[in-house]
């Protein structure tokens, strides 16, 4: 099966005062017709700097090399006109803030069917009619469609952002850490809206997160990025044999509702900085496992297993990493391997 989605070694530097900050360095992933991926890492890993890149909304002082085909078509290099004509139709997004998304001073009504008609050309009733249908989907009354962003509470508004996503078939949806700011029911309410579109409808979506529980409920496939890199990549093995020490310490550091005593774990320190990143392994300095090796050599990826890839030179050695992983006093007190 050809990819919807097919990223090669994309690379996303930023041009600061302070000299150039590798937001991505070399990273590759697909989406299959359908496939549900979720990008998962803290805050400042480049995961939002990948979104932008899709959508082709990238500030001025950004530099990008690589390769990124979405159905067929080389993004990267696209003059804006070919671009604007693949946002909404081909790729859309839910942005992270849908208060940000959406203009104070229009209707919500209005701002979706502004979607439509800077890209398509539709009857009004039938334009009505699939906003309408759409409100329906993500759970909202068609009155509300009158109403201003201000009058929606955080969920009604992300719902809606669901909605404008939607309103133009896109074959692929892109969404930016869509839960932000809402609390836990309404978390809930929302990603159980987007799978619900994802099954129903069939459509590829990309669930940009630093929540690996909201992966795991929702994703077929998973990349853990760090610092810019993917460290490991797969399916549903990525969550129950991890082989890289970060994904390791990402799954410790959610509950086990099978294990209700377990302690859970802080990585400590903080991901490095950008303007000048580490050599060797960006995570060896957060590893309790690292060694001289991971401080001066960067880890191939090595695919473990069909669709499984992890960066990291002690593989072989992961079942045993899995089991100190768990235990918090390990990331306590950094070790050597």
């Amino acid at each position: 099966m050809t990819a919807l989605l097919d990223v090669r070694n994309l690379g996303i530097g930023y041009r600061t005062s302070r000299g150039d900050a590798k937001a991505v360095d070399g990273i590759s992933f697909a989406i299959e017709p359908g496939e549900y991926l979720g990008l998962v890492g803290e805050s400042g890993c480049g995961k939002s700097t990948i979104a932008k890149t899709l959508l082709g909304i990238l500030p001025d002082n950004a530099s990008i090399s690589g390769s990124v085909i979405f159905d067929g078509t080389e993004l990267l290099g696209l003059r804006e006109a070919k671009f604007r004509a693949i946002r909404w139709t081909g790729i859309s997004l839910v942005p992270q803030s849908a208060m940000n998304g959406l203009d104070p001073v229009y209707t919500v009504g209005h701002q979706i069917r502004e979607a439509i008609e800077s890209h398509r050309q539709m009857l009004p009733a039938e334009r009505d009619r699939r906003i309408e249908e759409l409100f329906a989907l993500v759970g909202l009354p068609k009155v509300r469609l009158k109403d201003y962003p201000h009058q929606f509470s955080g969920g009604m508004r992300q719902r809606a952002m669901i909605a404008m996503s939607m309103v133009l078939d896109p074959a692929l949806i892109v969404a930016d850490e869509p839960t932000t700011g809402l609390d836990v029911i309404v978390q809930d309410q929302i990603m159980r809206r987007m799978r619900e579109i994802h099954e129903r409808l069939g459509k590829s979506m990309l669930l940009i997160t630093h929540d690996m529980a909201l992966v795991s409920e929702n994703c077929d496939k998973i990349a853990v990025m760090y610092a810019g890199r993917v460290m490991e990549y797969g399916g549903e093995r990525v969550f129950r044999e991890p082989h890289h020490p970060y994904t390791m310490g990402l799954c410790a550091a959610f509950p086990d509702f099978d294990d209700r005593r377990r302690e859970l774990i802080s990585i400590p320190g903080a991901p490095p900085d950008l303007l000048k990143p580490p050599s060797g392994c960006r995570f060896h300095q957060r590893c309790p496992f690292a060694t001289a090796q991971c401080a001066t050599q960067e880890p191939p990826a090595v695919e473990i297993a069909p669709g499984h890839v992890a960066a990291c030179h002690y593989l072989d050695r992961a079942e045993e990493f899995r089991a100190r992983a768990k235990d918090p006093r390990t990331w306590r007190a950094p070790q050597a391997a």
